[in-house]
């Protein structure tokens, strides 16, 4: 979800890897141990949770995360807490990374130190103040100066143990004295209006020592005003602070009036006294982006370069194939290539064209895309996002019954327990195998048409390159679908959103047994329990040294590696496509039911949406794709609750709450995918609900009335593959704009070869240049466009820079921006009315 800016379109998105904890200090009990987890929030809104991992205190989490970041936010924050089964969780540290601090960690394992969590540190939102000095004569003819302070509304104030019901406390603060006022409370609401002013008096007739009209400079210095936000609770604890700013008067300046936005602060001191280094470490590696897309027209010259690609002679010579020549990682070239070449429907001739350069290149048939080459890394890419459906109805019910029953599998008589059978595990592990064996191999019908080209592809090339070796034709295709494809995920399920958290040890270690036989009965070897260095797997293996296995590999690869036999390919079978629990408003089916709130669990096939009372029940409502006419967010005031969305159908709408931001967009983006091609599709909606006789947006009585608001707009159909070509187009920008030195290293290598007949030279050994003319002109070509692009971010953001206001609603004054603003109100301020 972008945010739109006078014609630009700002993603934010964020990649984390969660790695351990290390050093958590011991629980106060006999047994000192903790079972902990970690919890990823944007401010505090949790959006993602760890596994439990149980009995330690230096957990190893090992999980990745991403998500796009559909709002705003101040910290990217880190929670580890300890599990208590009696009463509520309790938190034992936390890491918070402020947004603009984000990109010194930019893909760095580090280690942080756990800070103290306290309710007075855990702030988040804005206030929004307004303050004026003006005289006020009294009765007696002697001019008084008064303060008004109005406190006119806050923005995204933290949500307390379910609630939020703030009101203001306004203090002004001076060596002697302590004046204090309060709004009144606000219920049922984290963005209140409050709209009360607030009057205290600044100077005081007897202490005058200048002019009658001046306000005294040394008394204004010393004021501060301050502003605490707090939630009125029922609880014997007393209310709790939400956060607050300070104000010093010195900000009136010559004019004497002064309106802003503040971010509110933690209270100084507020947390307990505790050594830092008592708390432990956690280690991240987080990759945050920020995608600046400007209209498509800006990105043709540079987007025509990349899509021509294929056509280019020789293709070492074209934009993409240079990209991943000057790119550090193979993997960083490969993503937004893949997706932009999908995007537009050319990625099977670009992979086959750089395919059949790379098997050219390759003297043995036995080291075929054996490296990490730019065509092993897109072949890999378009495998994930093209065949994530594929490998959801052909894997995941296996592997959930794996992680469900915990069967034990170990072979390796060294980690044998002394409970467990050595022939018992053998044969729990032979009969896994031999299940994931057979649902890989029956289901080439439903391999995705453009995998089964691109396979198509890479069996010809290599074929035509290797006549002598009958099997080449197998391998370069099994290199990719069971080394690349199948093995990775049943190594690791939660990676290809097979299960929601890295498995436990044991099944960890049951699934890589599994994996290493798939991969080896993939590979078709011809000697293949050499394959294996281990001798209890050799002797294992032994089982599957029948003809059976390898024909059924064969004409599985076969199957997959024949072009156009199903270009229509429709999945009988129902995929599941999210999963989860959320509330739900009662829909009104009865008619004199309750309309209240419920947690259910809802499920979301390529057929059906569905909620159920738990998990694993009969549906209690099945609404089919077909009857979903619009998929939209619901105002906040329908319900007085966030992150709400409305399912609408023909008779009624389905109002839902999500339990976070990032998880209602996903609900969202997801549903309105799978009923995009609905024929009977809304094009109004109402951005509000029906409640009390009237549609709160537009106040129509009729329920049956048209929506008054345009849907929002179309979203492509495909399921699988929602990508923006515009974006990635960015993305290759950033990376050409990011290693300039290279392209032009290359330049000069081109250069160098052109003229030059003898051995290369050393520094430029590391490119593949097979024609210097046709580099160099590609080159030149990709110099331009990217330095045209430059010069559009740096005229946006000296635009930005030249409109952005401190202390404006988009531009709060923080505690970093706060002097600079103060500095800048005072540098002509005398502060005389």
């Amino acid at each position: 979800m972008a945010v739109e800016e006078e014609g630009l379109r700002i993603f934010q998105s964020v990649k984390i890897k969660i790695g351990e904890a290390k050093n958590i200090p011991p629980y106060p009990g006999p047994n000192r141990m903790r079972d902990c987890y970690c919890t990823v929030n944007l401010d505090q809104e949790e959006v993602f949770r760890t596994k439990i991992v149980e009995k330690s205190l230096c957990p190893f989490y090992g999980e990745d995360f991403y998500c796009e970041i559909p709002r705003s936010f101040r910290h990217l924050s880190f929670y580890i807490f300890d599990r208590d089964v009696f009463r509520r969780d309790s938190s034992i540290g936390k890491v918070a990374v402020k947004k603009e601090d984000l990109q010194k960690y930019h893909g760095k394992d580090t280690w942080f130190q756990l800070q103290p969590v306290s309710a007075d540190s855990e702030v988040q939102g804005k206030v929004h103040l307004e303050l004026r000095l003006s005289e006020v004569i009294t009765d007696s003819g002697v001019i008084n100066h008064k303060l008004a302070t109005r406190v006119l509304e806050c923005q995204g104030l933290p949500i307390v143990n379910g609630q939020c019901d703030p009101y203001a406390a306004v203090s002004l603060l001076g060596p002697s004295r302590s004046d204090a006022k309060k709004t009144k409370v606000k219920r049922k609401t984290n963005n209140p209006q409050f709209e009360e002013v607030f009057y205290f008096e600044v100077t005081r007739p007897l202490s005058y020592t200048k002019r009658q009209f001046d306000v005294e400079e040394e008394d204004v210095d010393k004021l501060t005003l301050r502003v605490d936000l707090w939630n009125a609770s029922n609880l014997k604890f007393g209310d709790e602070f939400l956060g607050g700013v300070r104000v010093p008067l010195r900000v009136l300046g010559q004019a004497g009036v002064h309106d802003a936005w503040y971010f509110l602060q933690p209270r100084e001191n507020g947390g307990k006294s505790v050594k830092v280094e008592e708390l432990g470490s956690l280690r991240l590696n987080i990759v945050y982006t920020e995608d600046h897309v400007f209209p498509s027209e800006h990105y043709t010259p540079l987007r025509d370069l990349l899509l021509h690609s294929a056509d280019v002679g020789p293709v070492s010579a074209s934009t993409a194939h240079i990209l991943g020549e000057v790119c550090r990682e193979k993997q960083e070239a490969a993503i937004p290539l893949v997706r932009l070449f999908l995007h537009y429907g050319k990625i099977v001739p670009f992979i086959s064209a750089i395919a059949h350069a790379e098997i050219n290149r390759t003297q043995d048939p036995n080291t075929i895309f054996r490296g990490n080459s730019l065509t092993s890394k897109c072949i890999d890419e378009t495998m994930k996002l093209a065949g994530m459906h594929y490998l959801q109805v052909t894997l995941k019910p296996i592997i959930d019954e794996i992680c469900t029953e915990h069967k034990p599998c170990e072979i390796d008589p060294i980690k044998l327990k002394e409970s467990e059978n050595l022939d018992t595990n053998r044969e729990n592990l032979r009969h896994y195998v031999d299940h994931i064996f057979s649902v890989i191999t029956t289901s080439g019908v439903r391999c995705p048409t453009v995998m089964c080209d691109i396979f198509f592809s890479l069996r010809e090339s290599a074929a035509t390159r290797f006549q002598v070796d009958p099997d080449v034709r197998f391998t370069a295709v099994s290199s990719f679908i069971f080394l690349r494809f199948f093995a990775p995920a049943i190594l690791s399920p939660n990676l290809f959103h097979l299960r929601p958290h890295h498995p436990d040890p044991a099944t960890s270690r049951t699934l890589t047994l599994i994996s290493k036989t798939i991969q080896t009965l993939g590979s078709l070897a011809k000697s293949r329990s050499a394959n294996f260095k281990e001798s209890y797997m050799a002797a294992f293996y032994d089982y599957f040294n029948e003809k059976k296995y390898a024909d059924a590999v064969k004409n599985f690869l076969d199957l997959i590696s024949t072009s156009g036999k199903w270009d229509q390919k429709s999945i009988e079978t129902p995929i599941m496509l999210k999963e989860g629990f959320m509330i739900k408003r009662a829909q009104g089916r009865n008619r004199f039911g309750m309309k209240n709130f419920k947690k259910r669990w809802f499920r979301l096939t390529n057929h059906e949406f569905t909620y159920h009372k738990t998990k694993g029940e009969g549906p209690l409502c099945s609404i089919p794709i077909e009857n979903i006419l619009a998929v939209e967010r619901l105002e906040e005031e329908s319900f007085r609750m966030k992150n709400m969305f409305q399912v609408i159908q023909p008779e009624r709408a389905l109002y839902i709450q999500a339990n976070n931001c990032v998880e209602a967009r996903d609900w969202i983006d997801i549903l309105t995918k799978v009923s995009q091609c609905n024929r009977k599709r809304l094009s109004t909606y109402h951005p509000s609900a029906y409640l009390n006789g009237h549609w709160l947006c537009c106040k129509m009585s009729a329920d049956t009335e048209p929506g008054c608001t345009p849907c929002t707009g179309g979203l492509p159909a495909n399921i699988q593959l929602d990508i923006d070509g515009d974006r990635e187009t960015e993305r290759i920008y950033s990376l050409f704009s990011a290693y300039m030195t290279k392209l032009i290293k290359m330049q000069e290598a081109c250069g160098s070869k052109s003229v030059y007949d003898g051995p290369e030279q050393e520094e430029y050994s590391s490119f593949v240049i097979d024609d210097p003319q046709e580099t160099y002109k590609t080159l030149k070509l990709i110099v331009s466009a990217v330095q045209t692009l430059e010069q559009q971010h740096t005229k946006y953001k000296r635009d930005k820079f030249k409109k952005t206001k401190i202390g404006s609603q988009e531009h709060p004054i923080g505690d970093k921006s706060f002097q600079c603003y103060i500095r800048q109100q005072s540098e002509n301020s005398t502060y005389s009315i």
